[in-house]
Formats: structure tokens, sequence, C-alpha cells
């Protein structure tokens, strides 16, 4: 009687997620759970983020959009720019600062001449006083990055829908809110977040600018 295989969902050493299901933890999970546990080599709650070097690949090429890296922001096609300040990322149950939040834009070309594309990385980073603090345990400085593309229909279908709903851009807030920040969307990060499902998570040290 022929023996049948265990179906294996590990892939160099990462683990593949069975069809059907998604890595899709927040910002606080990204970087509590992940980045600092990566930041000072304690074990991850599981491998499923890789690690690579993303200056060896466009956004288009990477394997599987989501790995550990140690963050140099140009490519062979062009490079990765900063586009707004930094967010800060604070755990919901301490309001503690545990991490920051930067969006990149990847231009084609050469820096200063480069023409914008639809590829984007949320880049997460650890506080200043714990990247410190892991520094003295280990000689990387990682983040950990979300790179995906862009659909400029869904975009632009989003845009429509919003203004159908919220017609001259007024918005009713909830009087429980404390501020209008905390009640109101910010549209290009939501935008941001309509990429494809294929987005990546990478893990990376921001040596460079």
């Amino acid at each position: 009687m022929e023996t049948k295989r265990p179906i294996s969902f590990i892939r160099n050493g990462i683990v593949r997620l069975p069809p059907g299901f998604r890595f899709h933890p927040t910002d606080e999970e990204l970087v509590v759970q992940y980045l600092k546990r990566k930041a000072f080599s304690c074990p991850l709650p599981a491998a499923v983020i890789p690690e690579i070097n993303l200056c060896n690949f466009d956004p288009w090429d990477l394997p599987d959009r989501s790995a550990f890296h140690r963050s140099i922001r140009a490519t062979g096609s062009g490079y990765w720019k900063a586009a707004g300040k930094p967010k800060p990322v604070v755990a919901t149950a301490s309001r503690e600062l545990v991490g920051m939040k930067r969006v990149l834009v990847f231009h084609k070309g050469k820096p200063l001449r480069g023409s914008a594309t639809d590829w984007v990385m949320h880049e997460y980073c650890l506080p200043s006083n714990l990247a410190q603090r892991s520094n003295s345990i280990r000689s990387k400085d990682w983040v950990v990055c979300r790179i995906f593309e862009r659909r400029t229909d869904e975009v632009a279908e989003n845009r429509r829908r919003r203004k159908r709903r919220f017609g001259n851009g007024r918005v009713e807030l909830d009087p429980s809110c404390s501020s209008s920040s905390s009640c109101l969307t910010d549209l290009e990060e939501e935008e941001e977040e309509e990429g494809d499902e294929g987005s990546s998570k990478a893990i990376d040290s921001p040596d460079h600018v």
C-alpha cells in the first residue's frame, strides 16, 4: 500500500501558508511580535517572513514580496523615496511608543531624476532607545517592510466612492471620539493599503537614507 507523503508548507526554511490563510498582522503586531524579536534575536511566532537583501531586487522581482532585510534604498532599476513624515506605532493597551512607520514610493531611474511608480513600501523601525539596545546585542539595525503595488483603477474607484459617500467632503464626527485625528481616515494611507494580496513583509536595517 502506497504511503502518502504529508503536505509540506515549508520552503527554504520559511513556512508557506496553506491556501485560504493570509498573513495580515496589525502595525503593532508586526513591530512587537516580529521586528522587535528579530532585532533582539528572540524566537519568532512563526517563520513566515524570509530574510533577503532588498537592494538585489526591484520590487516587481521579489520572490514572495516578503522578507527580513538589512535595508538599502537603491536597487538595479531605481530607488525608494520617502513620502511624508514617519508616523508613530503605539501599543493599544499601554499607549507606549513601540515603533515608527514610514511610507516610501519606488522611483525608476537615478536619484533626483527618477519617475514615481505604483510600488509602495511601508517601512517599520524600532524607536531609537530600543534600536540602540539591539545594537549592543547585534550589529544589525533591522526594519520590517511591507511592499505592494497600488492598483490605479482601485485607487480611483475608492476616491469616487468616498466622494459619493461624503458629498462635499464634510464628515460627521462621533461625539465619543476625542479628536478628529483619531476618527478621520488618512485617505492616502488607505489607498496604499489597497495593494495586491501578494504584498511583502520584510525586515531590514536602515543604514542608508
